[in-house]
């Protein structure tokens, strides 16, 4: 059932990035939905973060969305970065059992890396300093975005438009086997990006599944109404907390 609702997407001869909730799906297991997903499209990325290997150090740059010196006992148990490192479970399911299928490939971002399969290119394009390049890579590739029983709060692809936009980004540091990293490019919180959806209706294709929604977005054009709506409203898409410290950085920076 699912990959028939899939394959009324469209999105055979196209690369996707996927997110996914298995809950919304009932009795679907994860190796069910990558297989359809794989059956159903020219190609597949994920992310697959490790947020595991983040230290919070004493002091750093200014607005930065950080309380530095914060978090010394999660710096304790930190540990560094390895390509088989599992994805952290905040992620949900699916990623993890992307990462460990024998034909996937994954970045080395020590926080932000990408696993996919028949995307080599896309993945390889990520570097320490353009955490987003995949996204931007399968942008050019006339890529779409699958959202499975999620929303736009977990849609990785805005976090780019916001620095397509010009957005500040911030930079946090990573454990690796030999040093700590420096890592640019940190994305801010994604609590807010549902308002972005009036704004992509016209560029999103809706299926259901057992009830859960399954909605395709074509991915270049989610990135242009991500920079026109902050060009529009610098606040755009910021959530509503005055706790959290990175819309804050953004809004009084």
């Amino acid at each position: 059932m699912l990959k028939s609702a899939l394959s009324k997407l469209g999105m055979g001869k196209h690369p996707v990035i996927a997110h996914a909730s298995l809950r919304a799906f009932g009795s679907v297991s994860a190796e069910a939905m990558l297989g359809a997903l794989l059956e159903s499209t020219r190609g597949i990325i994920m992310p697959s973060f490790t947020y595991k290997t983040m230290l919070n150090p004493n002091v750093g740059p200014p607005q930065n969305g950080i309380s530095y010196g914060s978090q010394t006992d999660l710096n304790k148990m930190a540990e560094p970065f390895h390509p088989d490192m599992p994805v952290d479970p905040t992620m949900g399911v699916l990623p993890e059992v992307l990462r460990k299928h024998p034909k996937a490939k994954r970045s080395l971002h020590p926080i932000q890396s990408f696993a996919g399969i028949n995307a080599d290119a896309i993945i390889n394009s990520q570097t320490i300093y353009e955490p987003f390049a995949p996204i931007a890579a399968l942008a050019e590739q006339d890529g779409w975005v699958l959202l499975l029983g999620v929303d736009h709060r977990v849609n990785t692809s805005i976090h780019y438009g916001e620095k397509l936009a010009g957005r500040l980004q911030f930079i946090r540091w990573a454990l690796t086997h030999d040093k700590v990293v420096e890592c640019p490019g940190f994305p801010g919180d994604s609590e807010g990006f549902n308002a972005i959806t009036p704004d992509v209706e016209k560029y999103t294709r809706r299926v259901e599944v057992n009830g859960a929604l399954v909605q395709a977005v074509h991915l270049k054009s989610l990135l242009n109404a991500v920079v026109e709506k902050i060009h529009n409203n610098p606040f755009a898409l910021l959530c509503g907390r005055s706790d959290c410290e990175r819309c804050e950085a953004v809004r009084y920076g």
